[in-house]
Order: C-alpha cells, then sequence, then structure tokens
C-alpha cells in the first residue's frame, strides 16, 4: 500500500515537472502575452491544485499560458482552434439532458467543471483575441447569460475575416468544430 502510493506521488511530481518544462517553453515562445512578467513569478503561483487543472488543460488540447486580464492573472487556452478534446458538447447539463435525439457524451459547461475551469465570457474573448488571434476555422463556446439560457439559447464565437464574431444557438446543438475556452485564475 505504501509503495503504491509513493510511485503514484512520485509519478505525479514527475508529471508535474514534464508539464513545468512544456509550460516554460510556451511561455518563453510567446512573450507578447505576458510582456513584463518572469517565469519565477509564475512558478511562485503554482500550487498543486492549479498544476493539476493546467494539465488537464493540456491534455485535452487547451495548450494553456499565462496571462494577466482585466488584473487578473490567469492560465487561459490558447490553442489556436477550440481545443481538440473539448468539441462536440452541448453547452449545458440541462441542454444535454433534454436532447431528443443523439446527445453527446457531455457539455461545455459540464467539462468545465470537471477540469476546474471557467469558460470564457465575451468579454475575456474578445480581449484575448487583440492578443492573439484563435478560432479561424472552429468556434467556441462563452459564457451565456441566464436570460439567454431561460430561452434554451446559449453564445459561441469565432474570428472570421480578421473580426471577432458572437452568434447564438440552441444550447443542444453541437457541432464537431465547436468546443470551448477556459482559463483558471491564479490567487
Amino acid at each position: 500500500m505504501i509503495n503504491h502510493d509513493i510511485r503514484k506521488i512520485i509519478g505525479e511530481m514527475m508529471d508535474h515537472k514534464e508539464l513545468l518544462r512544456v509550460l516554460e517553453v510556451r511561455f518563453m515562445k510567446n512573450m507578447h502575452r505576458h510582456e513584463n512578467t518572469e517565469w519565477n513569478t509564475i512558478m511562485d503561483l503554482l500550487n498543486e491544485e492549479i498544476l493539476k487543472t493546467i494539465k488537464k488543460m493540456e491534455e485535452t488540447g487547451g495548450e494553456p499560458d499565462f496571462v494577466m486580464l482585466n488584473n487578473e492573472l490567469i492560465f487561459v487556452d490558447f490553442s489556436k482552434e477550440s481545443p481538440t478534446g473539448r468539441r462536440s458538447l452541448c453547452y449545458d447539463k440541462t441542454a444535454r439532458v433534454n436532447r431528443k435525439k443523439f446527445p453527446p457524451l457531455s457539455s461545455a459547461m459540464e467539462m468545465a467543471k470537471d477540469i476546474n475551469i471557467e469558460l470564457l465570457d465575451e468579454t475575456m474573448y474578445f480581449s484575448l483575441q487583440k492578443i492573439e488571434p484563435f478560432d479561424l476555422k472552429t468556434s467556441s463556446w462563452v459564457k451565456t447569460n441566464i436570460e439567454v439560457r431561460d430561452l434554451k439559447g446559449a453564445l459561441f464565437a469565432n474570428n472570421r475575416y480578421e473580426r471577432v464574431f458572437v452568434y447564438h444557438n440552441g444550447a443542444d446543438s453541437y457541432y464537431k468544430d465547436r468546443g470551448f475556452r477556459g482559463f483558471i485564475r491564479l490567487k
């Protein structure tokens, strides 16, 4: 029993070491995202829980990187297209459960909760697009206000023709090229 626990801890440490290496390389390669920040400063803000979340973001194709947005320090999905491991999803559990035909296995809100991240809202989506364009071929669900959800709708966004668009769709819809982007705050 003890040996198994020790192996698990060592395995997680090795995983974190490799993850930190990937994050540092990405951080250094993309300094335009965080110009006046040192990698060591970010390292000091990371803990076990945050690393587990960032690892899940990485494993689902998010390519998370650090950015300061609205005076908050966050790790956010910067993959060029909507994360591959988070596509073909309804907006939330209610939409998924109430879908009459061919419901997907999960929803954006459910998966975000499992990963321990929040969906980008419209303002964040627009702000991040100013740093670097993404979703040029895909689209991403964005956090939708309760008034639109009560009408069974949800919002998604993308970048076409060098412009960001926000659209609406039924929350129960899902497409192979629509996923979601998320973030985690560094406290």
